[in-house]
């Protein structure tokens, strides 16, 4: 089990940037795949992006390929997104989610993959 802190979020003119990061605690977060997720006001929650424990596979919604990168640094038990070109439509509450990563090169885009979830960040784009 991991427990899982996001910060980061805030305030941003479209075409802004910000990177949200996710601090896991617990001494196994390398073999852990982690994901974003995201939930705007009145919408279910969404896939935004994941990364497997090693690092080597990432997967991106579509909504945002070629704007977020996310990246990991085990090292420092750490999850980043990285969100360039906001758009007022990225503003949502941004979640961190953890799972035990099957193979080194395993990503999950589905809610119930995930067992652990972080409070969540808001982010809010201005037009």
């Amino acid at each position: 089990q991991v427990q899982l802190v996001e910060s980061g979020g805030g305030l941003v003119q479209a075409g802004g940037s910000l990177r949200l990061s996710c601090a896991a605690s617990g001494r196994t977060f390398s073999r852990y795949a982690m994901g974003w997720f995201r939930q705007a006001p009145g919408k279910e929650r969404e896939f935004v992006a994941a990364v497997s424990w090693s690092g080597s596979s990432t997967s991106y919604a579509d909504s945002v390929k070629a704007r977020f990168t996310i990246s990991r640094d085990n090292a420092k038990n750490t999850v980043y997104l990285q969100m360039n070109s906001l758009k007022p439509e990225d503003t949502a509450v941004y979640y961190c989610a953890a799972r035990p990563g099957t193979y080194y090169d395993s990503v999950y885009s589905q809610r119930n993959d995930y067992v652990n979830w972080g409070q969540g960040t808001q982010v809010i784009v201005s037009s």
